[in-house]
């Protein structure tokens, strides 16, 4: 495994980390979710990601048990607030409220007394950023945060939480996690350059676009029952014929290299400076055994120009 900085921090992250969304808590069984957690320590992934509202704080529990077994400085946890986690007034957003309530919450959930990173889930536009970034500035200098993120903020919002943390002397944003992967590249035209410019590094969560970059669905129309995307009609949608061709075009690619279509997704991904690491999902441990693999592949231009050629 290999490891990058977290955007211009000095934290270093393994290129693949792993996460709890929709797996664990709920869809995954809890034999399996932790089996896959302790196969990535094993592999080196030191990195692990959950947030409150996965399976309403049950993906915290099972995280926080499985990662107790292993020294606390030995891995980076992120979790995450923003969404319903009550039906009262105050039981969503990034006020300080909200933002102080669920970060001592999502801390007893996982057993802690601290987060590596805490990330804003979404902007929150009935909140001035200077509040919820003061929240967490505050969060970060009591220790029970240390490093601050955003998700899915558009360019703009970016730039106004990074003008606010200059203006009132908060603590910067380091690292955003959007949805990247070759069917989904929207970060490239603004995200990216700004990010750059400000020391934000990206952690991109489908990076195989919910299972569809793995190669296993063979038509839209033949979705596996057991799949999550059987379940989820979201996902369903998103599995369409020209994107199973292309899949199709991107397997041969991967099997003249000698690595799945998995891999050569992550490392598409990997190319990109910006990318601190790409955040996969997992129902069984050998899943995270074959992501792994991505990290130190190395696409050379000219795989990289036939990839490009099929997205197009």
């Amino acid at each position: 495994m290999q490891y990058r900085r977290l955007g211009g921090s000095g934290l270093k992250v393994s290129e693949i980390s792993l996460g709890s969304w929709l797996t664990y808590g709920g869809y995954v069984e809890k034999e399996n979710a932790v089996k896959s957690i302790e196969t990535a320590y094993d592999l080196g992934i030191n990195f692990f990601d959950t947030a409150n509202v996965y399976e309403r704080g049950e993906a915290e529990i099972v995280v926080g048990e499985t990662l107790r077994a292993y020294p606390r400085e030995s891995y980076v946890l992120a979790t995450k607030v923003f969404g319903q986690m009550g039906d009262g007034p105050n039981d969503r957003g990034l006020s300080r409220k909200h933002i102080t309530e669920q970060a001592n919450a999502s801390l007893k959930r996982l057993g802690l007394e601290y987060v590596d990173i805490l990330y804003c889930h979404r902007f929150d536009t009935e909140t001035p950023v200077q509040e919820t970034l003061r929240a967490i500035d505050d969060l970060i200098r009591q220790g029970k945060v240390l490093y601050a993120g955003i998700s899915e903020w558009t360019a703009a919002n970016i730039a106004a939480g990074l003008a606010a943390a200059d203006r009132y002397l908060l603590d910067r944003i380091v690292v955003n996690q959007p949805i990247y992967n070759m069917f989904n590249r929207y970060i490239e035209k603004d995200i990216m350059p700004i990010s750059e410019q400000n020391g934000i590094g990206q952690v991109v969560f489908s990076p195989l676009a919910q299972g569809l970059l793995t190669g296993k669905y063979s038509s839209a129309n033949d979705i596996p029952a057991g799949s999550r995307a059987a379940k989820i009609d979201r996902m369903k949608s998103n599995i369409t014929e020209e994107k199973v061709a292309k899949v199709k075009q991107l397997s041969a690619i991967a099997s003249e290299l000698d690595i799945t279509i998995g891999q050569l997704a992550l490392a598409w991904i990997l190319r990109q400076p910006n990318v601190s690491s790409a955040l996969i999902g997992a129902s069984r441990p050998e899943q995270v055994t074959e992501n792994a693999g991505a990290s130190g592949v190395a696409l050379s231009a000219d795989v990289i120009s036939k990839i490009e050629g099929i997205l197009a």
